[in-house]
């Protein structure tokens, strides 16, 4: 049993990738050929902005939005504690200061409630992360930003193709950012990502930075980095994009039925509800379950158990940020984040997993915890 199965994906578009591929290699422009324009145009219409410029990793998305921003030296940014390194990572590459505030205990994103009071005069952008698929709080965090006057920037890495209120993620803030690392929602064959945005401004600012800084050949008006899009991802991309809205259909089938399945099997195991807790998605939000988490006790037991039994595991996240050696300094008091680190585990997630598949891993699940 694959965590995510890439292979059953590419069966379906085989052909479709390498008459894209045999392209590119046709025409030899590998770094920012037409296929990345192709691609912005079509990501710009799948998500609804007017904007969508290619970069070379979610990573690298993030930066180029702060650094569009002019965020820098002294700054702060506040954040979530509860994500994947590179969201602390780059706010400090800038020489700005991450500013971590707690999570919500049900969806597990940042908790907006707790971003008025970590608002200084320093703080230059808000940036939530869509964890695990689903978008974070924007109509309450915009609502704080817009009072202050400051940015939001959403970090979609794990949330393309989610809708919050109807609205597509990446299309709920100043900028978006999103990876098309393989194993994201929509993933290439490499690192690649995107930032989008309504703002002529963010975007040119946006564009000239992922080329040195540059706005025609040889002419650098600003300090830029070399985040060009690889013309072989997007020329994938492209392919992958035939599937991906009916990809995100299934996955938020599959991740209802998982729930569905441990609800019932919770239920009939005389399990208490808190010894067992699947993912709770907002009423008005869908989620593409980057990764299908749940709650459990004792969870190195758990985790053996399934790995005894041939069901592949994950953790996301097992040290939040601010206890990470990087940002001790700061330490602060997050006890939900602390708390949730210490419980969540990811089952095998992708859109081509099967019922019978799901069956299995509930079974196999249920049990190791029963026997905590």
């Amino acid at each position: 049993m694959d965590f995510i199965d890439l292979k059953a994906q590419q069966a379906l578009i085989r052909v479709h990738i390498e008459d894209n591929i045999n392209r590119v290699l046709d025409h030899g422009k590998y770094i920012m050929g037409p296929e990345v324009r192709e691609l912005e145009d079509l990501l710009s219409d799948f998500i609804g902005v007017k904007h969508c410029i290619g970069v070379s990793s979610g990573t690298d998305a993030l930066l180029v939005a702060m650094m569009a921003l002019g965020i820098g030296s002294g700054d702060e940014v506040i954040t979530t504690p509860f994500t994947f390194i590179a969201t602390g990572e780059m706010i400090v590459l800038l020489g700005a200061k991450p500013v971590f505030v707690d999570i919500d205990p049900k969806t597990y994103n940042i908790d907006p409630g707790a971003i008025e009071a970590a608002i200084t005069p320093k703080t230059k952008a808000i940036m939530p992360v869509s964890l695990y698929g689903q978008c974070a709080e924007f109509d309450a965090i915009n609502q704080i930003a817009n009072a202050h006057g400051i940015p939001v920037i959403e970090d979609g890495a794990q949330s393309f193709g989610a809708e919050y209120s109807g609205r597509q993620s990446c299309a709920l803030s100043a900028i978006g950012c999103t990876s098309f690392f393989p194993s994201k929602p929509l993933g290439g064959y490499g690192d690649s990502g995107a930032c989008f945005t309504d703002d002529d401004e963010l975007a040119q600012a946006i564009r000239e930075i992922r080329v040195h800084g540059q706005d025609r050949r040889y002419h650098h008006p600003r300090i830029g980095l070399n985040a060009r899009m690889d013309t072989m991802q997007a020329a994938i991309l492209l392919a992958k994009m035939q599937l991906f809205p009916e990809e995100v259909k299934s996955r938020s089938a599959i991740g209802q039925r998982y729930t569905e399945m441990i609800l019932t099997a919770r239920d009939q195991s005389g399990l208490d509800a808190s010894a067992l807790v699947p993912p709770y998605i907002e009423a008005y939000n869908t989620s593409v379950y980057a990764q299908y988490t749940v709650l459990v006790e004792n969870r190195n037991k758990v985790l053996e158990s399934l790995k005894q039994q041939g069901i592949p595991t994950a953790v996301h996240y097992p040290v939040p940020l601010h206890k990470q050696p990087v940002f001790t300094d700061q330490m602060p008091q997050l006890p939900v984040a602390t708390q949730l680190s210490e419980r969540v585990m990811s089952l095998p997630m992708h859109p081509y997993l099967q019922a019978e598949e799901q069956n299995t891993i509930v079974d196999v699940l249920i049990n190791a915890v029963c026997s905590d």
